[in-house]
């Protein structure tokens, strides 16, 4: 069924904007603003990040140059950006802290506990275009949702929705940051909200919580030190030293956002699609060492878990069980692993095996 035309709207662009954000909350999305699209000193921070080396393997992240932090070039024609929100936290998800405390619960970072967030704020990103088309008429733009060469946070914040944190991730003194950003470039000249301010003050709580230490620095990450880096974005083996440190987590970390005291401002999202899925938000990883590959394919369906695939999956829950409480199940695990074709997974396998002989040796 065809949806009926929208009522037209005043071309006037503080008119179209007011009618902006009425359409993102119908749609779902917490928070809209417009973003200033001049980046010098996040751009200067940005290139003195990759020269650091704390990209890591992410060589995507300097493929484009300056054109991350330059929306003009990325996108000929672009007039204004469109940054928006949309909270994720899942209300009915185990809670985090008792599951961290758990040795033998997985510990999922609760933005992937759902369906994609990619394929769910695209979709809502386009909706909305597809409502200024309709009130406007034909207008060029693009939509972002963490899939292109964007500084995000940097437009986020010029958009009114947040402060960059000093873990790097967005603050909003009403929402605290457990949300998902996405952006519209677009050629229509739209106004601009007023930039937020930093309130993290003498607060550096996040810092020490980090269990890697990957916040270096107030404002500046090691993502190759970062949890969510080497459970996700890492092929490969994970360096041994932050094995132990990586504890239960099989995918991401939220540690340095659990700790933020904005996060007591937080909602619990109303979006169904971002509802707890197979379990995760506090399955047995034995359980979830057992799953076949299509096993994983299958529950992890529409799941940004996906991506890292059935090898990393099981690199990541062997080092979770090297560091779970010895017990027969664990090992039994552990062993029904030893001979995978992956030398990856056989590698982590005889990692984690080590870590209980050495807990079981009375000599050790």
């Amino acid at each position: 069924m065809t949806a009926p035309p929208l009522p037209a709207v005043d071309l006037d662009p503080a008119a179209l904007l007011a009618s902006l954000r009425g359409w993102a909350r119908d749609l779902g999305l917490t928070g809209l603003g417009v973003a200033t699209l001049e980046l010098p000193a996040d751009e200067a921070f940005f290139l003195d990040w990759l020269r650091a080396g704390f990209n890591g393997d992410m060589g995507y992240m300097s493929r484009h140059g300056v054109k991350r932090s330059r929306p003009k070039e990325l996108i000929p024609g672009t007039v204004s950006c469109i940054s928006v929100r949309m909270d994720y936290w899942p209300k009915e998800s185990a809670d985090a802290l008792s599951v961290l405390a758990d040795g033998n619960v997985a510990y999922v970072s609760r933005y992937a506990l759902g369906r994609d967030y990619h394929k769910v704020l695209r979709s809502r990103l386009q909706k909305l275009c597809d409502r200024i088309h309709g009130a406007v008429g034909p207008f060029g733009y693009r939509v972002f949702t963490d899939s292109a060469p964007v500084l995000e946070k940097a437009l986020a914040r010029n958009a009114g929705l947040g402060w960059i944190g000093k873990h790097t991730n967005l603050i909003d003194r009403n929402a605290g940051s457990y949300f998902f950003l996405g952006e519209i470039y677009l050629d229509l000249p739209l106004p601009a909200d007023e930039p937020s301010t930093a309130h993290c003050g003498t607060c550096s709580a996040c810092m020490p919580a980090c269990p890697t230490g990957a916040i270096v620095a107030p404002y500046r990450l090691d993502a190759r030190r970062c949890i969510s880096y080497l459970t996700i974005e890492l092929a490969g083996s994970i360096p041994v030293e932050f094995r132990q440190a990586i504890g239960n987590r099989i995918y991401g970390c939220d540690d340095c956002q659990l700790v933020c005291p904005w996060n007591k401002f937080a909602r619990p999202t109303v979006e169904k699609d971002f509802a707890v899925r197979h379990g995760l938000d506090h399955a047995q990883l034995v359980d979830l060492f057992a799953w076949s590959e299509a096993d994983f394919l299958e529950k992890t369906e529409g799941s940004a878990i996906r991506r890292i695939g059935h090898e990393r999956w099981l690199r990541n829950i062997a080092i979770a069980l090297g560091n779970a409480p010895s017990s027969p199940a664990v090992l039994a695990a552990l062993i029904s692993r030893v001979g995978h074709p992956s030398s990856v997974v056989r590698e982590h396998v005889q990692w984690a095996l080590g870590q209980h002989g050495a807990a079981q040796d009375p000599l050790a």
